[in-house]
């Protein structure tokens, strides 16, 4: 979920993640329009709509007990595997 900026309150799927420069790529989020020159692939060329980055800082994971937004914790369980935990709820995240 996007917490600050033009997109506040969008939820997305993250699609990509660029570390070296602290950015995410999310659906449906921050969408600009980009001018498309004609090539083999799109003949017509024209103007199309995608997603562009934002700062990692303005995104938060979802809780997925509460659905309300979360920090990302860890702990390792008895089994020795390190997993991630929503610190509002202590559910385990995918």
């Amino acid at each position: 979920m996007v917490i600050s900026g033009k997109d506040k309150g969008k939820k997305g799927r993250v699609i990509a993640a660029y570390p070296r420069h602290n950015r995410v790529l999310v659906e449906g989020v921050n969408m600009v329009k980009k001018h498309q020159k004609p090539n083999q692939a799109n003949p017509q060329g024209g103007i199309i709509d995608q997603e562009a980055a934002i700062h990692v800082s303005n995104v938060m994971h979802i809780d997925p007990k509460s659905g309300s937004v979360t920090r990302i914790g860890y702990k390792v369980l008895d089994n020795g595997k390190k997993v991630r935990v929503a610190k509002k709820s202590g559910e385990v995240i995918d």
